[in-house]
């Protein structure tokens, strides 16, 4: 049975390289903008970026189920080793954290819409500076496995076959 699965190339990877980091950066651009233009929103009172802001909310939602599907199976091939470990551990819960709290919000987000398009309550904008807060602390998380600890890099996979690692 294990011979009818795709050989792992140099990135200990099916396909050809990681696909998690290139959704989430959708997700992490779609759920930040949609803060900044709730922020410039409300402050200039510009409503119609509410709507922009619903649409990126909606989309960030959609896209980091993507992103999570594939950080699982690419977490689950990147031999994590010492801290890296606890990192992705913790990595990986946030980024389910994050799609509850996405989806909360979006959800929260379709009520006000539905009530008024044209105001937005500062509870929503507090629960927004949260939310960005989340993606910032979760970059940080993502990028200590890619630039610190190496994960899925030609480099760390030829030690980790050779056992260096």
């Amino acid at each position: 049975m294990f011979e009818l699965l795709p050989q792992l190339n140099d990135r200990n990877l099916p396909w050809m390289d990681t696909i998690h980091p290139i959704v989430v950066h959708f997700v992490i651009a779609m759920a930040l903008i949609a803060f900044v233009f709730d922020l410039i929103g409300v402050c200039a009172r510009k409503p119609a970026l509410f709507e922009v802001s619903f649409w990126n909310l909606l989309f960030a939602t959609a896209a980091i189920f993507i992103a999570i599907i594939f950080g699982q199976v690419e977490a689950g091939l990147a031999n994590p080793y010492g801290a890296s470990r606890d990192i992705l551990n913790l990595h990986s819960t946030l980024g389910w954290v994050l799609a509850g709290v996405l989806s909360v919000l979006t959800g929260w987000r379709y009520v006000i819409r539905s009530r008024d398009p044209l105001k937005l309550p500062l509870a929503f904008l507090g629960a927004g500076s949260l939310l960005s807060a989340l993606v910032v602390v979760q970059v940080i998380l993502g990028n200590q496995l890619i630039w610190v600890y190496g994960l899925h890099t030609v480099k760390l996979v030829e030690a980790m076959r050779a056992g260096q690692v």
